[in-house]
C-alpha cells in the first residue's frame, strides 16, 4: 500500500480506529491501577488536514468532517445525535490546541491516547521511520508519562512486555506495505506476546480490500490465540475490488467484557454518516467468546444502516 498516514489522516477508517481505542482507554480507566498503552508503528502524532499530504487526498472530508454534521442523512431528531462515545470523541478533537478556529489538527493514535490517559500511565511509541520519529518526540518532549522508540515496533514488543503496570493495551497499526505477509509477522507477534503477557489487550487494525485476503488472518485468530476476541468493521463500499481501501476491521483479542455493547450504536451512526454513494456496512460480533466457542466470520457483512436521504 506505500501507506504514509498524512495521506490519511482523519479519514473513514481512521474514525473506526480512534472511536475504538477510546473505547478501550475508558475501558482500562474503569479501574483505579495505571496501565501502560503501547503503540507499534506510531507515525509522526499529528496531522495538518490542510497541509501538503492530508489536503492533496482530502480523505477527511469523508472522514471526521461528516461527523461535524451529524443530521446529515438523519431520519429523525434523535438519529441527528451522536451516541455519547462518539462525541466525546469528536469534542475531545476538536478540542486540540490548533482547533480553536474549526477543524485544522487531527490528532494520531499515539496524541489521542495520550490525551486521553491519566497521569500515573504511561505511553510506549514505536516508529521506524526517521523524521516521523523525529517528529514524535518534539510532539511528546515535555510529557514525562510518553516514552518514544525508534524501531521496529514488532522488535519492540518482545522487550515492552509485559510492561511494568501488568495492565494495558497494545495497539498494532501497520501500513501493511507488505500486504498479506503483513498478517503472517502480526500473527507472530501475537503469539509471542500473549506467550509473555497473557492478559494483555492487543487491538490489530487491518484494511479491507478483497474479503478472501483477511478471512484467513480472522479465522486463524480463532484458534488458540484469545479467550475472547471481538470484531468490529466498516465497509463503505463492497468488499470485492482490490483497487481502493473499502472498508477496515478492528480485532481486539482479550477484549473487555462489554466493548461490544459501548460500540454498537457508534458503529451504527458511523454507517449512516459515511457512507459514500450507498448504504455503508458493519460487523460487530465475537469471534470467540469467553467459553472458547467460536464462530465463522460471516461471508458478507451486516446489518446495513438505513440510506441517507
Amino acid at each position: 500500500m506505500n501507506y504514509r498516514h498524512a495521506y490519511h489522516a482523519g479519514n473513514f477508517a481512521d474514525v473506526l480506529k480512534h472511536v475504538v481505542l477510546l473505547a478501550l482507554v475508558e475501558a482500562m480507566e474503569a479501574k483505579p491501577t495505571p496501565f501502560a498503552y503501547i503503540d507499534t508503528h506510531a507515525g509522526s502524532g499529528c496531522y495538518a488536514l490542510e497541509g501538503k499530504e492530508a489536503g492533496k487526498t482530502g480523505e477527511y472530508r469523508d472522514g471526521i468532517r461528516r461527523l461535524l454534521f451529524p443530521d446529515l442523512g438523519a431520519d429523525n431528531g434523535q438519529a441527528a445525535t451522536l451516541p455519547p462515545l462518539l462525541r466525546r470523541w469528536l469534542d475531545g478533537i476538536l478540542a486540540l490546541p490548533g482547533n480553536e478556529d474549526g477543524l485544522k489538527l487531527y490528532p494520531g493514535s499515539p496524541l489521542q491516547a495520550a490525551r486521553a490517559m491519566r497521569e500515573g500511565d504511561s505511553a510506549h511509541l514505536c516508529e521506524l521511520h526517521p523524521e516521523e520519529a523525529v517528529r514524535l518526540r518534539e510532539l511528546f518532549a515535555r510529557d514525562g508519562r510518553v516514552h518514544v522508540h525508534h524501531r521496529d515496533g514488532y522488535e519492540a514488543l518482545k522487550a515492552l512486555v509485559p510492561p511494568q503496570e501488568k495492565r494495558g493495551l497494545v495497539l498494532i497499526d501497520p501500513p501493511y506495505e507488505a500486504q498479506d505477509a503483513e498478517y503472517r509477522v502480526i500473527e507472530r507477534a501475537l503469539k509471542a506476546s500473549l506467550a509473555r503477557w497473557p492478559t494483555g489487550v492487543y487491538a490489530v487494525w487491518y484494511p479491507i480490500k478483497l474479503r478472501s485476503q483477511v478471512q484467513p488472518f480472522l479465522r486463524g485468530l480463532q484458534h488458540g490465540m484469545a479467550r475472547r476476541v471481538l470484531r468490529a468493521e466498516l465497509l463503505v463500499h463492497a468488499d470485492d475490488s482490490p483497487l481502493r481501501l473499502n472498508g477496515s476491521g478492528m480485532v481486539i483479542l482479550n477484549a473487555p467484557w462489554n466493548l461490544d455493547e459501548v460500540l454498537r450504536e457508534p458503529l451504527r451512526a458511523m454507517a449512516r454518516l459515511l457512507g459514500q454513494g450507498q448504504p455503508a456496512r458493519w460487523n460487530l460480533d465475537w469471534l470467540v467468546n469467553d467459553s472458547g466457542d467460536t464462530a465463522p466470520p460471516p461471508r458478507s457483512p451486516a446489518p446495513r444502516s438505513p440510506r441517507p436521504r
